[in-house]
């Protein structure tokens, strides 16, 4: 892919025109009820965590959020989950298995929070915890990334039966500022960074990473495709035995 288009799709990923997470939440989901707190420390609004129904299915939904506008975006560090947040999702996702209730993550973060407190409060820990957490879970479990999907602090959240873009959205280790900074020793370089990286939803689509490309979601028409996409795979997924649907998502991450 050339510079301009791969990174073209990263500004695209990035934009404070894309669907903020309640947006999202609410357009695909009904009576979605939020649930707070880790408890063990404290609540992160960076991570919304809660319940809702999928076309009358009660689903467990986790959701990183940079929040509506600048102010939000300053409480919820712009999307950066704290230690706090990873362990409310670990919970929900234990939840979800004491009441049968599949998952789906939603997933639009440039990475973990890197605050001092963070990585006082564990944050390497908490992000290990849930990832294993969530290859464990014997439910089924989508991850959609709608916007960035940095590093750890997306894998955290990424360990779903099948794992789905937007096409304008971006799935790295790394930001290509940061890749042009630990290579080149130029920030300034991101395009050509974001060209080698390979981080676009077709390359991740042709590489395996990925299960699925979907179409940006910007109207009713599209949240109600996304509704009727999420609530087709959970169906298909539900009817697996246990021990086969928890084979495939072991298989799936172990061939990377």
């Amino acid at each position: 892919m050339s510079e301009n288009a791969a990174y073209d799709i990263v500004q695209a990923a990035r934009s404070q025109s894309k669907i903020d997470s309640y947006t999202l939440i609410n357009g695909v989901f009904s009576d979605f009820h939020e649930l707070h707190g880790d408890r063990l420390h404290g609540d992160d609004p960076a991570l919304i965590g809660g319940v809702g129904r999928l076309n009358g299915r009660p689903v467990t939904i986790l959701a990183t959020n940079k929040g509506r506008d600048m102010a939000e975006g300053q409480v919820t560090h712009f999307g950066g989950v704290s230690p706090d947040g990873y362990r409310k999702a670990i919970r929900l996702m234990k939840q979800s298995t004491k009441f049968n209730r599949p998952i789906v993550a939603l997933i639009n973060t440039p990475g973990a929070y890197p605050g001092v407190e963070a990585e006082y409060g564990g944050q390497g820990e908490a992000i290990a915890r849930s990832i294993q957490t969530g290859l464990g879970q014997p439910v089924p479990y989508l991850s959609l990334i709608f916007g960035e999907a940095g590093s750890g602090g997306a894998l955290a959240l990424a360990t779903g039966d099948e794992v789905w873009m937007l096409e304008k959205s971006t799935y790295s280790v790394v930001s290509p500022e940061g890749y042009a900074s630990i290579l080149w020793r130029d920030g300034k370089l991101a395009d050509q960074a974001a060209a080698k990286m390979k981080l676009t939803p077709s390359e991740l689509l042709a590489a395996g990473f990925v299960d699925r490309v979907l179409p940006e979601v910007t109207t009713p028409e599209t949240l109600s495709a996304l509704t009727t996409q999420l609530d087709l795979k959970i169906t298909a997924l539900a009817k697996l035995p246990e021990a086969e649907l928890m084979a495939a998502r072991r298989q799936r991450y172990r061939q990377f």
